[in-house]
């Protein structure tokens, strides 16, 4: 049995999983792929996502993805797609924290109406590109020493772990102080969601009609002429990514935003292009590689490095997601570099298959029905006699 990161045995995998992909290949391998080249996936490296939404675009226009939102903001950020769902393969998540940069002050005040007032005073904004300037002495302000240089909550020890800031958004202007006519500071984390592509997918585990399969590549991809519509495997995702369209009745029927109406749809990480060696969409249009496509246990070890750079340079909130292969998931085949906790950007801290205890369940099942056979069989004896 394989063991959990603290030494407990992992109560997610073991002999009796019937669901966990334990081939040296990966899972191609479990899924009947006799020959395959490496697993392929993505690494998002969040720390350098600018939020510009290319990915967004480009996996729409490939893909050939209805519009979601584009001409709609939310009124809490600057997002306007809001999550992924199955006319959103890719979403950028803008997440608003009141945290400043480690002991930077950076001295900027803007005057801003009367406004509601948070429970608690706003503070500084973490600069993650450097755009304004500031000390990090720390002889200014607030005691930032519980934090990095990033803003995020140092570690605490396991027994006095702090409640996690989920930086949820507000309907409020943009970080304003309980005192009106004031603005202070603020820092956003921005990152590019999309389909885990798990080694162990619950998706794929529960469809009855065989539209999910996996792919000689690894990934997980949604047949549209095959799927009935049936949303089993809405329910199966632990990260709630793949959803039933709803098309738009008021436009023709050949109209785009009716294009697979009812249908199951997600990333497929772009199939058609991996076919053809080629780069994905939304990693091909990403300007700063913060969306990295390539070999699965390659790019595990690029992101093992970057965090360890990260954290040498003092970012100790910087921790790998999803990455790992005897995680509640297997392992994904598309991981991301979080600068806080999972919890900040919308993740489950620890995302485990729907199907995991399916062969427990059945197992314990069969018992209790052979208890009820031998009562009954017991109980006919006994009145016969």
């Amino acid at each position: 049995m394989t063991t959990s990161p603290v030494g407990q045995p992992d109560a997610h995998r073991g002999p009796d999983q019937a669901f966990t992909s334990v081939e040296p290949g990966g899972p191609a391998v479990r899924a009947g792929w006799e020959e395959h080249p490496p697993r392929k996936g993505f690494f998002t490296d969040t720390s350098i996502c600018i939020g510009c939404k290319a990915c967004e675009v480009a996996c729409k226009e490939w893909n050939g993805v209805p519009q979601d939102g584009i001409y709609e903001l939310l009124g809490s950020s600057y997002d306007n797609t809001g999550a992924l769902g199955a006319s959103t393969w890719r979403h950028v998540e803008f997440i608003e924290q009141r945290k400043p940069l480690g002991g930077q002050t950076t001295g900027v005040t803007i005057g801003v109406p009367e406004t509601t007032s948070y429970a608690e005073p706003s503070v500084g904004r973490a600069v993650l590109l450097g755009e304004i300037g500031g000390d990090f002495d720390g002889s200014a302000g607030a005691d930032h020493s519980g934090l990095d240089l990033f803003g995020s909550l140092k570690p605490a020890p396991a027994q006095d772990k702090p409640l996690v800031d989920l930086g949820m958004p507000a309907f409020d202007l943009p970080s304003a102080s309980p005192d009106a006519g004031e603005r202070t500071d603020f820092r956003w984390l921005m990152a590019s969601n999309v389909c885990k592509h798990c080694t162990n997918a619950g998706c794929l585990d529960v469809c009855p009609t065989g539209a999910l399969f996996r792919t000689e590549f690894g990934t997980v991809v949604v047949q549209d002429d095959v799927c009935n519509g049936c949303g089993y495997c809405v329910a199966g995702c632990p990260f709630g990514v793949i959803d039933r369209r709803i098309g738009d009745k008021n436009k023709p029927k050949d109209d785009l935003a009716n294009k697979n109406h009812g249908v199951a749809q997600k990333c497929t990480l772009c199939y058609d292009r991996l076919s053809e060696n080629l780069t994905p969409a939304c990693a091909q249009a990403c300007p700063t590689q913060s969306i990295q496509f390539g070999d699965v246990d390659e790019l595990r070890e690029r992101a093992q490095k970057r965090v360890e750079t990260l954290q040498a340079a003092g970012v100790m909130g910087a921790q790998l997601y999803a990455e790992d292969p005897d995680g509640g998931v297997g392992g994904a085949g598309a991981f991301f570099l979080l600068l806080d906790e999972p919890e900040v950007y919308g993740f489950p801290p620890d995302p485990v298959v729907t199907t995991a205890d399916l062969p427990r369940m059945w197992k314990n099942a069969g018992f209790a029905a052979l208890g009820l056979v031998a009562a009954a069989a017991t109980a006919f004896v006994a009145g016969r006699r």
